[in-house]
């Protein structure tokens, strides 16, 4: 496809269905294929809104000193597309997360700071608070951003409505930010008020990166509860086990959060009797080669 800008090519990334993994009369498992956005995940749709949107009205320009925090996907959206836009941007992100990420930040021209591991992703988002608060930096803030959101009610929602032909009963996506399943269950609702609307958890003990239960404290301004009409937990070794099982069974090369998405689609599908079940594929499992999920010896 011939386009005038890489910009041009987020979004209407492929729908395949499962053939592997589901074996149920009447019901179908369909994978939205994040990865094959340029900047390999679902987090280019928020990155390019919030820019985009941002700079039409008047909030930020070449001079803005940008920071954001993040646990990965977007701080490459957000690398990539500062970029095209020369914009300045400082992310930052736990010490400990893939080197595949951080080169890859760092690739695209960001500045990257580091934080404690032992602070997870909201001693991240302290760092970046206080740098807003006293030194000038302006937060795109996915956490709290309509234009977060609002990225996958114009394209994600609209996408699956119509390649399943507004015949889907059941969206799945894993929460973060909460924006991917924030935007899609808006426009999937105004549709058709009788899609469910599935969100994926981790179990208490489980870390799986890219999706959290938030404390209190930290829980993303855009969530609204009411847009989530079931919530299923999954644990870390189900989802590692599931994301192995797509690459091997289904050809689906993804990381952990998809493999815990995917792991609560089949959950959700063993209690249906009929559907069209859809479930976010994030990203690109390249960006965890250097992590032990994909290490079965």
């Amino acid at each position: 496809m011939k386009s005038d800008s890489i910009l041009e090519q987020i979004g209407n990334t492929p729908l395949i269905r499962s053939r592997a993994l589901v074996h149920k009369p009447g019901v179908e498992l369909w994978f939205k294929l994040e990865g094959h956005n340029p900047g390999g995940s679902v987090k280019d749709r928020p990155a390019y809104n919030m820019i985009k949107s941002a700079l039409e009205r008047g909030e930020i320009d070449e001079n803005s000193k940008l920071i954001e925090a993040t646990s990965g996907n977007t701080g490459i959206a957000l690398a990539m597309i500062a970029g095209l836009f020369h914009l300045n941007l400082e992310l930052v992100m736990p010490e400990n997360s893939t080197e595949e990420r951080i080169l890859t930040m760092r690739a695209f021209g960001a500045k990257l700071t580091l934080t404690p591991a032992e602070h997870g992703i909201e001693g991240s988002r302290d760092y970046a608070e206080d740098k807003v608060k006293n030194e000038g930096y302006i937060m795109l803030n996915q956490f709290g951003n309509p234009d977060n959101w609002k990225a996958h009610y114009k394209t994600t929602g609209p996408e699956i409505w119509k390649d399943t032909e507004g015949k889907i009963t059941h969206f799945v996506s894993s929460m973060g930010t909460t924006g991917t399943i924030m935007g899609t269950s808006t426009f999937l609702k105004e549709k058709d008020h009788r899609i469910q609307i599935v969100g994926v958890q981790p179990t208490d003990d489980s870390r799986i990166p890219g999706i959290r239960k938030w404390p209190k404290a930290y829980l993303p301004a855009i969530f609204n509860p009411s847009k989530v009409d079931q919530v299923i937990e999954v644990s870390e070794l189900e989802a590692a086990e599931t994301a192995r099982r797509l690459a091997a069974e289904e050809g689906v090369f993804s990381g952990m959060s998809s493999g815990g998405a995917v792991t609560a689609a089949l959950k959700l599908i063993d209690t249906l009797e009929k559907g069209v079940v859809v479930v976010i594929i994030c990203d690109r499992g390249d960006r965890y080669l250097s992590s032990d999920l994909f290490r079965n010896e």
